[in-house]
Formats: structure tokens, C-alpha cells, sequence
């Protein structure tokens, strides 16, 4: 293992280091801040099958880590009065209103109401995913599942396209591009990417031990199956291949802002200090204090209609649970495979992991939140 960890937050990166030991292969880093301030910067294990080091500047495909990211973008427009989250989404985009879509609000999609997740009545094959127009038209020809703002439903893979695209009409840019001209650069950070440059790929790790579960044709473990009461539903947000697509090279080849970002933990960690510090880090104001009481105002306590849990959605991020209990004031977005970020303004903390090898559920694992336990404590003594 190497980088930086400050004194009281030992045991943050004695955690990390114990589970890169164990695992035995892939590798990850984690990033915590801290009152404004980098207190854990680490990395180690393999980026590799080949068994090269993880380095300092190694990104990893981050999965719904991304929507995260791409929820920041669109608060920012709404923090510049350029979007009304009360607003319907058509509002911005016109298209968007076909199908019974016409009264749909930002509020709505941005906290999974909107009816919008059955993604395989949307497109045709897992390549259609890379295809922003194709996704754009299957969304826009769409009907909600149910009524929206009645239930909620995961947006696994078409809330990104959503949420995107309402960026792309309203600030001129592809999300992909607003990230990075309005939200890493300010930040300095090189590794906040939902796309990446080909002269850059060889920085994103090599996936691990990929699980079974979003490799199309193959069952889920039966342990998940029993856990959802709404099997079908959770069927209808995949569509056949889409493991082997992720898996692949191909995946660099599009821009999926619910799943295919590839970020570093210092750039994650850095963004989400700056939300926690009510919106300004070192200078750069990316929000005000108001926009963040809002990104983290609790939307819904509902079980949730895919996950088959209560995500106590925010507008864009989901709770944040720990071996300390669940953090009342802290919101951010985690990843399948273990990948994740979060900020607790109440505490003005910050903790992001990225990770190559994947492992646990499609909604995340302990690992991270072993972490993010050892961060709380450390913050809670200082």
C-alpha cells in the first residue's frame, strides 16, 4: 500500500490494507476528506491480471459510482437557475413528453420516479447502450411503468441517459464534457471521467472476478432472487450481454453516465469534499450551501419498486449505510463491484473507494463500507 493517511485516520487505511491483503488479487484505492482536508489518499494490489501495481493516477471502471457524478452536473444547472427541479422534464427537452411523459418533473426522475427503468423495452441489444441517440429515442418513446411520483423504481442504466441529456440541452455541452470543463478542471482532478480519451485508457484497471449476475443469459444467485419480490422488474432494467459488454474494451467506445465512469478515489473524494463543505472546496465553488440542503433532502422511504429495498432516495444519491448504523445527513451513490462516494455535510466528511475487483451484490458490497465506518469514527474523535 502506498500513499498518505493522516494520523487520526489510521485505521482507515489499515482497513483498506487488510482487505487488499486478503483479496489476493485486483486492487483499489480510497480517498477521505476532512474539514476541507485530505486526510487518506492510499492505493495498492494489483490493476491487473499481469500483476502491475496499482498506481497513484489508476482509474477504475466505477459503475453506478457514475450517476453520482452525473447528478452533481445537473444540481449545478439547477444551482444556476438554469433548471427548476419542479419543472417537467419536457420543459427542456420536448421530446421527452411522448407516451404520457408530458407532466414528469426533474424532482421525479432525479429520485427514481419517474416509471423510466425497464430498459430492455427500450432498446435492442447491449451495443445500443454506447448509442446516445438510439438511447435517447428509446427513452423518448417510452411509457412509465407506473404512475409517476407514486412509486420509486432504480434507474439502473437509463437514468444517466436522463439526467444527461437534460445537461446536454440546457448547457450546450455532452454531460461527459460539462464534467469535466465544469467540475474536474475547476477541481484540478484528472480522473473524473465519463468518457475516456484513448491516450488515457491505459490508466483504467483491469475488471477482476467479474460476478455472473449482468453477464446476459446467465441466472442471478439464488439468494437475490428470494430477496426481490419484484424479480421482473429487476429483469426488465438489463437486456442480454451486458456483462460481456462492460467486461469488454467496447465499453470506452460510448458514454453511459449510470454506469460506465472511470474515476480515480482522489477525484471522487474531491468533488464529494466540496459538497460536504456546503459546496466550495480550496476556492472553487462548484454549489451554494441552499442546492446542497437540497441534493440531500430525503425524497422517499419507499421500498424501492427494483431494488426491493427502502434507498431513501435523494434527488440523485441514495443513504449511506456503515457498520456505525446508517448516516442521517450523508448522501452519495455506490457501485456494483464495490466502487462508491459519498459526502456528510453534518460532519463536513467525504470518503470515496474505487476498486477492481468485483465482488457482492449489483448494489455494492461491505467493503466500502467497512471504510467508511473507520471514517466516521476518525472524524467523530477529531
Amino acid at each position: 500500500m502506498q500513499g498518505f493517511v493522516h494520523p487520526d485516520f489510521a485505521d482507515v487505511a489499515a482497513r483498506f490494507g487488510r482487505q487488499i491483503a486478503r483479496q489476493n488479487v485486483g486492487g483499489g484505492s480510497v480517498c477521505v476528506y476532512h474539514r476541507g482536508e485530505c486526510v487518506v489518499d492510499v492505493w495498492g494490489g494489483d490493476r491487473n491480471a499481469a500483476g502491475e501495481p496499482w498506481e497513484h493516477d489508476t482509474m477504475a471502471l466505477s459503475w453506478s459510482t457514475t450517476k453520482g457524478v452525473a447528478s452533481t452536473a445537473l444540481h449545478m444547472l439547477a444551482d444556476r437557475q438554469m433548471v427548476d427541479y419542479e419543472a417537467p422534464v419536457c420543459r427542456y427537452w420536448p421530446e421527452f413528453a411522448q407516451n404520457g411523459k408530458g407532466a414528469i418533473t426533474v424532482r421525479e426522475v432525479m429520485a427514481h420516479e419517474a416509471g423510466l427503468h425497464r430498459l430492455a423495452e427500450m432498446i435492442d441489444t447491449c451495443d445500443d447502450m454506447l448509442d446516445w441517440d438510439r438511447m435517447t429515442a428509446g427513452i423518448e418513446a417510452a411509457a412509465p411503468a407506473y404512475e409517476p411520483g407514486t412509486r420509486s423504481g432504480y434507474h439502473a442504466l437509463t437514468y444517466g441517459n436522463i439526467v444527461g441529456e437534460i445537461v446536454r440541452r440546457v448547457s450546450g455541452k455532452a454531460v461527459y464534457e460539462f464534467v469535466q470543463v465544469e467540475i474536474a478542471d475547476p477541481l484540478g482532478v484528472d480522473g473524473l471521467n465519463l468518457w475516456v480519451p484513448p491516450d488515457q485508457r491505459h490508466r483504467v484497471a483491469q475488471l477482476t472476478k467479474m460476478a455472473a449476475f449482468l453477464d446476459g443469459g446467465r441466472p442471478m444467485p439464488a439468494g437475490l432472487k428470494r430477496a426481490s419480490a419484484h424479480l421482473r422488474e429487476l429483469d426488465a432494467v438489463s437486456v442480454p450481454g451486458m456483462g460481456s459488454l462492460f467486461w469488454s474494451p467496447r465499453v470506452f467506445d460510448g458514454v453511459v453516465p449510470s454506469a460506465n465512469g472511470m474515476f480515480t478515489a482522489r477525484s471522487l473524494a474531491r468533488m464529494y469534499a466540496a459538497i460536504a463543505e456546503g459546496g466550495t472546496l480550496d476556492g472553487v465553488r462548484l454549489l451554494s450551501p441552499d442546492t446542497v440542503d437540497a441534493m440531500g433532502k430525503l425524497q422517499s422511504r419507499r421500498v424501492d419498486a427494483v431494488v426491493a429495498f427502502p434507498m431513501h432516495w435523494r434527488m440523485g444519491f441514495h443513504l449511506v449505510g456503515t457498520p456505525r448504523g446508517i448516516l442521517p445527513y450523508a448522501f452519495g451513490h455506490w457501485g456494483y463491484g464495490g466502487s462508491g462516494a459519498w459526502a456528510d455535510p453534518s460532519r463536513r466528511l467525504a470518503v470515496a473507494m474505487v476498486v477492481n475487483r468485483v465482488a457482492g451484490t449489483p448494489f455494492g458490497d461491505q467493503r466500502l463500507a467497512i471504510a467508511s465506518g473507520a471514517a466516521v469514527g476518525a472524524a467523530d474523535k477529531r
